[in-house]
């Protein structure tokens, strides 16, 4: 029989090795991404990993715009040094839990700074701006610009507050239209609910939007009328100050080297978006 001592002994250490692989899966013992990223060479990315073009899971990685623009910032955070980095797939509904629990170091997944989102997340960048549009299935010839949607069926995607622009009036919203609304996971069951017409609309950033449609091609049409202009930025643990501060820097060189305006061309070159073509005011670090 083992004795009540060591029982207690056996239980700390448990505690203890535990809680230190649960520390491995953040920051560890570094207060800052950055910190972790320099004295580790390894860093934990969220991303989407089912959205064509922007973070779509392919083998074992997620590739696309999002992908691509972490790949840069995280270089250019290590000072061009090489970094390790695991790939997290981060849904809209969840991606402020992964930060505040350090599942995520960040998160680069089309995550749109708000005013109610930065009392829990602190952002870098924005490092793109992005218009609100709106798309619907190509044979319904019923909605042809944003005011149309009055009635109609709207996706509400978990986690994702692209709904209120159409529905709620301002300043969370814009238009004010009454509609109903359809709940989702997430914008890829959006997207398949408006292919089998358990919805009408799905609107959001035009960037993911054009990847739907691209993916399908002749299924979907965009209205190609922007409702809102929405900023992406990088998502970081609530007060980590020092590495928003150095991921601005490394999206203002992204942009100044021409990197930010060539990986939007390979990834949505080929729609009929205007592209954005200037670098975004950074949001500030508290």
């Amino acid at each position: 029989m083992q004795r009540a001592g060591t029982r207690v002994a056996s239980a700390a250490a448990t505690i203890t090795a535990v809680a230190g692989l649960a520390a491995c899966a953040g920051h560890g013992s570094y207060t800052t991404v950055l910190d972790k990223i320099k004295g580790t060479g390894t860093v934990i990315v969220g991303t989407k990993w089912d959205q064509p073009n922007l973070g779509m899971k392919v083998g074992n990685e997620p590739e696309g715009f999002d992908v691509d623009v972490a790949r840069y910032i995280v270089n250019h955070l290590a000072g061009g040094a090489p970094v390790k980095i695991t790939w997290r797939e981060s849904p809209s509904s969840t991606r402020e839990a992964l930060l505040q629990n350090g599942t995520v170091d960040m998160i680069v997944a089309s995550y749109s700074i708000t005013a109610s989102r930065k009392p829990k997340v602190t952002f870098g960048g924005p490092y793109v701006i992005v218009p609100q549009d709106t798309m619907v299935r190509a044979s319904d010839t019923s909605i042809q610009n944003v005011y149309d949607l009055r009635g109609k069926r709207i996706c509400l995607a978990e986690g994702s507050n692209s709904y209120r622009r159409i529905v709620d009036p301002p300043p969370d919203g814009k238009l004010n239209l009454p509609a109903t609304l359809v709940e989702a996971a997430n914008y890829s069951d959006c997207v398949r609910k408006l292919a089998e017409d358990q919805l009408d609309a799905v609107s959001t950033e035009n960037l993911a939007l054009a990847g739907y449609a691209e993916a399908d091609p002749g299924m979907f049409r965009l209205l190609n009328e922007p409702i809102t202009d929405e900023k992406w930025g990088v998502g970081l643990k609530k007060g980590d100050t020092k590495t928003c501060e150095a991921v601005n820097r490394a999206v203002l060189a992204m942009w100044k080297s021409g990197t930010t305006t060539r990986l939007l061309r390979k990834w949505f070159g080929k729609t009929d978006l205007v592209l954005p073509s200037t670098l975004p005011a950074p949001e500030g670090c508290p």
